[in-house]
């Protein structure tokens, strides 16, 4: 990785849904799908869904900010995922599912915060934004199975209903910011 790269780690759900997106923004090099936030070392998939190791389902996202800055991944973040469930995206439920910051610097922790702030001041959802904002520990990628998983699936009919809207949705809100 170049020196002059950042790493947001992002919990919005299902990390497939937020893969789905963040592959689409120019400026993004990288996204793996993972697990940050819990208690046990190298969980598996069925381990997370079990809602016993304490992680979040991520996606670790390398970035040029020179590019794509963190505030505007977090902006694509906030738009593509509900901020104010905790423990849920649509019927997806447990606490693998809840939204997430992990901050890797002390810049990326005041950003986040700072948007959270927007976001509630601006009333974008509603509801409070129930958002956690914790210092990075560990990221644990996720099996094989799961990399590209809307691209290669993508008439499998979770990506149909729930991640196809939303990449939609991004595509349109956000289209001068689309890769090539």
């Amino acid at each position: 990785m170049a020196n002059d790269r950042e790493i947001a780690t992002l919990g919005g759900g299902c990390f497939w849904c937020t893969e789905a997106v963040y592959q689409d923004l120019r400026g993004v090099e990288k996204v793996q799908s993972g697990y940050s936030g819990g208690h046990v070392a190298n969980p598996t998939y069925e381990e997370v869904c079990g809602k016993r190791t304490g992680h979040a389902e991520v996606v670790q996202v390398t970035f040029d900010p020179s590019v794509v800055t963190f505030r505007e991944l977090l902006e694509v973040f906030f738009t593509v995922h509900d901020p104010t469930t905790p423990d849920r995206q649509g019927a997806d439920v447990g606490p693998q599912y809840r939204s997430a910051v992990f901050y890797h610097s002390p810049q990326q922790k005041a950003v986040a915060e700072e948007v959270i702030r927007d976001v509630n001041e601006r009333q974008l959802w509603g509801a409070p934004v129930v958002t956690e904002v914790t210092e990075f520990t560990e990221f644990y990628p996720a099996e094989s199975y799961h990399d590209d998983y809307f691209r290669r699936n993508p008439y499998q009919g979770y990506c149909q209903v729930v991640i196809a809207p939303k990449v939609s949705k991004f595509r349109k809100q956000y289209l001068e910011k689309l890769k090539a």
